[in-house]
């Protein structure tokens, strides 16, 4: 099997882990998050009680701290300091904090490094918001997802009740607004299209139909 790599890149909430995993199990391929990278990162600041515009003390903590991501057959794990956080990182609290130091250039660079270890080392799937700009620019196909800002925090919010966690509909709507924000307004990486990628707008779509018009796209570029 040829070596494939794939990104997925869009806002918060646009589908891009759910669909991607789905992808990556119809394609037999790994699926990694790069976006949990950050919320990892993010999770350790605010155990710390770092301030998270502190870049220099983002930098310090971050020098003395490891990160791993493991994979159990085709789930993903975040381990921090050998400690499995893979639940916690997906909080309210952890969301705000990967994009608030996903703006360090010292975090952006671990995560990226991270990320493209495990791109050489097998065909991946990988979603985030860098992805095909920064991480690898050089993918063999690179998607953009998004959809609209209503659909997408209905999705988020229904996806963390659903997991048993008691957030109303308007904190993950300013949670999703502020991400959309700093995200594409960042200095380093910002949220943006990468060069050469589809553009497809989810909204309205079910994850099969999403999953069958990327699958469409995939094999367009193969031809």
């Amino acid at each position: 099997m040829e070596h494939l790599t794939i990104t997925i890149d869009g806002p918060a909430g646009a589908g891009k882990s759910t669909i991607a995993k789905r992808l990556a199990k119809k394609l037999g391929i790994t699926h990694l998050d790069t976006g949990a990278i950050y919320r990892t990162i993010g999770l350790h600041m605010l155990r710390k009680g770092v301030e998270l515009t502190d870049d220099d003390a983002m930098s310090r903590e971050l020098a003395g701290t490891d990160i791993k991501v493991r994979f159990d057959g085709d789930v993903q794990h975040m381990m921090l300091d050998g400690e499995d956080v893979t639940a916690e990182i997906r909080s309210i609290g952890a969301s705000y904090a990967a994009s608030m130091v996903a703006v360090n250039a010292d975090v952006r660079k671990a995560a990226t490094m991270i990320a493209r270890k495990i791109a050489e080392e097998t065909s991946v799937i990988m979603d985030g918001r860098d992805a095909g700009t920064a991480i690898l620019p050089g993918a063999s196909i690179k998607i953009f997802l998004t959809a609209s800002l209503e659909e997408r925090v209905r999705r988020r919010h229904a996806e963390m009740v659903s997991k048993g966690e008691r957030v109303s509909f308007e904190e993950v709507l300013k949670d999703v607004s502020f991400r959309d924000k700093n995200d594409s307004g960042r200095a380093e990486d910002p949220l943006r299209k990468a060069e050469g990628a589809y553009f497809v707008d989810t909204t309205g779509m079910s994850i099969e139909q999403v999953v069958g018009c990327l699958i469409r796209c995939i094999q367009q570029e193969k031809k």
